[in-house]
């Protein structure tokens, strides 16, 4: 059996800047306000009239990381693409990916988990490469939120954590089963599905109803309970990165970098704290970004890297948690 390593990693955020203060333009909310329950200065997003789509910004991304893993398009065996903002309701991105980027007629597939969605995806690759079935696998996380936000007052406690970005991997063949991606972790709790939620449309309340109902039905807006999801967050990301570490017979002493999911600085900073571990071990980027949901983990592994914070022979660990409730964990040993 296989194992599979991380040959070339790509991202790209829009160029539009949406400050804090942009934002308090919008809506009642004030730099400060921000920074304090969030962690978050600025976010990008998709400014009206741009090309730019999660498909057309994951493809962006996949460029720069087939071309960083050396390969080309045509070396590329098939496509996982995760994301919660595809730009058509069906078909999904992966197949959009296959066509801009003219690839040969590679399956593509699409992974709906929301902040957890690129490990997830990640480890759907993973297990391809390792029962031998395909030795090339690029994977990306995109996210296309601005255009979906209720920008007032009364849905700033969600819209102001939100930004837009994707990033990119391509995993490939490893030979020894001692190196790359050792093992990742995936769980799930859809009891607490509506905790973080956009129920609409859908085909049992699809765009008529919606209209029907009037200004009163606003469910295609996204909905948190922000505490609730926070409380769970900080108990799952725990068990999940002590889980990844258990299965390899490591203990915390062995992260050299951990790369949350990008969804709140106290989340991470928690954390940083119960693994005691130091400022240069964790690599957070949300005061630039926002939470990117499906491609925050992506953007910052990437960024992670080309900072040169990553190095050969490191433990690195990824962890997410979010909306479904699902969340995930892989540990990598880089090559």
């Amino acid at each position: 059996m296989f194992n599979s390593k991380i040959t070339g990693l790509g991202k790209y955020v829009p160029e539009h800047v949406v400050t804090n203060d942009d934002l308090s333009k919008m809506m009642d909310t004030n730099d400060a306000w921000i920074q304090e329950r969030t962690g978050i200065k600025e976010r990008r997003w998709i400014k009206s009239g741009s090309e730019d789509t999660s498909a057309v910004m994951g493809a962006k991304a996949s460029r720069i990381a087939i071309k960083r893993a050396g390969l080309t398009k045509d070396d590329i065996d098939f496509i996982v693409f995760a994301t919660l903002s595809p730009d058509y309701f069906f078909p999904g991105c992966g197949v959009q990916i296959q066509d801009m980027l003219d690839m040969p007629h590679v399956g593509a597939l699409d992974v709906r988990n929301q902040c957890s969605g690129f490990i997830y995806a990640l480890s759907v690759a993973d297990q391809f490469i390792k029962t031998g079935m395909y030795k090339n696998v690029l994977v990306i996380g995109a996210e296309y939120h601005s255009n979906g936000l209720d920008k007032t007052t009364r849905g700033r406690n969600v819209s102001v954590i939100f930004g837009d970005g994707a990033g990119a991997a391509v995993l490939s063949r490893e030979e020894s089963n001692t190196q790359g991606v050792l093992s990742t972790h995936l769980h799930s709790q859809g009891k607490y599905a509506d905790k973080l939620i956009v129920k609409t449309p859908s085909i049992s309340h699809w765009v008529p109803n919606i209209i029907a109902s009037g200004k009163e039905d606003l469910s295609y807006f996204p909905y948190m309970d922000g505490q609730f999801v926070f409380k769970n967050a900080v108990l799952r990301f725990s068990e999940v990165i002590t889980a990844c570490l258990t299965k390899n017979g490591l203990n915390k002493e062995a992260i050299d970098m951990l790369i949350p999911h990008q969804a709140n600085l106290r989340i991470a900073q928690y954390i940083q704290k119960k693994f005691e571990l130091k400022d240069d071990q964790v690599f957070n980027n949300i005061e630039k970004y926002g939470n990117t949901t499906a491609a925050s983990v992506i953007i910052a592994l990437t960024e992670a890297w080309e900072q040169g914070k990553i190095k050969t022979g490191d433990h690195v660990v990824l962890a997410a948690f979010g909306s479904g409730f699902t969340w995930a964990s892989a540990l990598i040993k880089w090559v």
